[in-house]
C-alpha cells in the first residue's frame, strides 16, 4: 500500500499559496486493509475514507469513464492494480495530477510543474470535456490565481466552449452550480471567473441574467465605463478589494440586473431599473437556490441601492422609512452589508474607484441613531399604541436632527 498527497495541497505548496486542506491518494489497497487499519468510510460513489486521527480525505485510487449525462454520468472503477498515474489521468488540470510522497518524491506525468512555471492552466486529456463541471472550477483557478499571472491554455478553453455549446452545462445541479460560484466570489479576483465563463460561452448558459448586461449601455456622464455589464465586473472589483462578505460580494454581481430590461426608447437612462431588477435577481436565487439571508440582501441591494446614493438628500421621514425596509431594529448587520454594497456600486465606475463615498458613514450614523431609542426612554404615561406611534416620531426627530448636523459640517 503506498499513500500520496495530491491535488490542491501539491499545488499550492509548490506555489507559494496558503492552503488548509490535504487530500491523499491510496494506490494497491482495498476497502477491507482501509476500515482495518481504522480508516472510516465517507465515500457513497468511490471508497474515500477519513483518517482515524487527522480527519483528512484518503481515497483508493480509481479511474472512471463517462456513462451518463451530466456532472453524476460517470462509473468509477477501484482496484489494488490501479497505477497512480492512472489515477492522475482522470483529474482536470495537469497543475492538480502532482503527487507527493511520504519522502517528499514529486511523481508529475501530465508535466504540471512545467505549467505552474508557465502560469497555464491545461486539462490534463480529453476526458476533460465528459465533466461539466470542469468549465467551472477552471473559471475558479483563473479568478484564484489572476494574481499570479495564470492563463487558460488555448486547447483547454476550446474543450470548455464545446462543453458551453453542448448543453452540458444544464444538467449541472443548482447545489453544484452555487457552491462553485459561491467559493469563486470569495477569491481576490472574483470578476476573471465570470469573464472566463462569459468567453467560453458559459454564462449565458448559466447567468443569462448576467450575460445580458453587457453591451447596454448607460449614461457616460454617470458611467464613465458606459456597459452595463463592465460596470457589475468593477463592482465586484471593489468588494473584493475591500474584502467583503460572500453574501456583500453577491449582492454587488447581482444589484443592475434590472438593467437589461431598461426598454430601448429609454436607453441609456435606466429609470425604474430597481424594480425591474426584483424579478431577476429573486428568479437567479431561486435557480441556484441561493441561502435565504444572501438572497434578502441581494433583492434588498437591487431595490435600494439608489436610496442610498441619495442618503445624504433623503428627508428624514424617508431614511427612516428605507431603515425599517432593511429591518434597522433586528439586523443591524444586514444595515452595515447594504451600505458596503452600495458603496461598490458607487465606486464601481471608471475613474471613480476611490471617490469618497460620505453616504455609508451617514446611513450608519443614522442606524445607530434610531436604534438608541427605546420603548424604556419613553414617559411612563405612554401606553398601548401610542408608544409605537412615539418612537417613530423620535427617531424621525433624531434623523432630522443629524441630517441637520451633517449640513452643518459641510457649509
Amino acid at each position: 500500500m503506498q499513500v500520496y498527497l495530491v491535488g490542491g495541497a501539491v499545488r499550492d505548496q509548490l506555489l507559494g499559496h496558503p492552503y488548509h486542506e490535504k487530500d491523499y491518494v491510496v494506490v494497491g489497497a482495498t476497502p477491507e486493509q482501509m476500515l482495518a487499519q481504522g480508516y472510516q468510510p465517507v465515500g457513497k460513489d468511490f471508497p474515500v475514507f477519513l483518517h482515524p486521527e487527522t480527519k483528512d480525505e484518503y481515497a483508493l485510487a480509481r479511474t472512471e469513464r463517462k456513462a451518463g449525462h451530466g456532472y453524476h454520468g460517470f462509473e468509477f472503477y477501484t482496484d489494488p492494480a490501479v497505477t497512480l498515474e492512472q489515477d492522475l489521468m482522470r483529474r482536470d488540470l495537469t497543475i492538480n495530477a502532482i503527487a507527493q510522497d511520504n519522502n517528499g518524491n514529486l511523481y508529475d506525468p501530465y508535466n504540471g510543474q512545467k505549467d505552474l512555471e508557465q502560469r497555464v492552466l491545461r486539462h490534463v486529456s480529453e476526458a476533460f470535456a465528459e465533466d461539466p463541471l470542469r468549465v467551472l472550477r477552471i473559471a475558479r483557478f483563473a479568478a484564484r490565481y489572476k494574481k499570479l499571472g495564470f492563463k487558460v491554455a488555448d486547447d483547454t478553453f476550446r474543450l470548455m466552449t464545446q462543453l458551453a455549446e453542448s448543453g452540458e452545462l444544464e444538467a449541472l445541479t443548482p447545489e453544484r452550480v452555487w457552491k462553485e460560484t459561491a467559493r469563486a466570489l470569495m477569491e481576490d479576483h472574483a470578476d476573471e471567473y465570470f469573464e472566463v465563463l462569459r468567453a467560453c460561452g458559459a454564462l449565458k448558459v448559466l447567468f443569462p441574467e448576467l450575460d445580458q448586461l453587457y453591451g447596454i449601455p448607460q449614461r457616460p456622464e454617470y458611467h464613465p465605463e458606459i456597459d452595463c455589464g463592465i460596470h457589475t465586473m468593477m463592482s465586484l472589483q471593489q468588494a473584493c478589494r475591500a474584502n467583503y462578505s460572500l453574501d456583500v460580494r453577491f449582492a454587488v454581481l447581482v444589484h443592475d440586473l434590472g438593467k437589461a430590461l431598461t426598454p430601448q426608447e429609454e436607453l441609456p437612462r435606466h429609470i425604474m431599473h430597481e424594480e425591474r431588477g426584483i424579478q431577476p435577481v429573486t428568479e437567479v436565487c431561486e435557480r441556484l437556490r441561493v441561502p435565504t439571508n444572501t438572497k434578502q440582501l441581494a433583492i434588498a441591494v437591487c431595490k435600494e441601492h439608489l436610496k442610498c446614493h441619495q442618503a445624504l438628500t433623503l428627508k428624514p421621514g424617508t431614511l427612516w422609512r428605507l431603515l425599517q425596509r432593511l429591518d434597522v431594529l433586528r439586523r443591524p448587520e444586514r444595515v452595515e452589508a447594504f451600505v458596503q454594497a452600495c458603496e461598490c456600486d458607487s465606486r464601481g465606475r471608471l475613474g471613480l474607484e476611490d471617490r469618497d463615498y460620505s453616504q455609508a458613514q451617514y446611513v450608519l450614523d443614522a442606524m445607530q441613531v434610531v436604534r438608541s431609542i427605546k420603548a424604556q426612554d419613553l414617559p411612563p404615561d405612554v401606553q398601548g399604541s401610542d408608544i409605537g406611534e412615539m418612537l417613530i416620531e423620535r427617531r424621525i426627530a433624531a434623523l432630522a436632527e443629524l441630517k441637520a448636523q451633517h449640513a452643518a459640517l459641510t457649509i
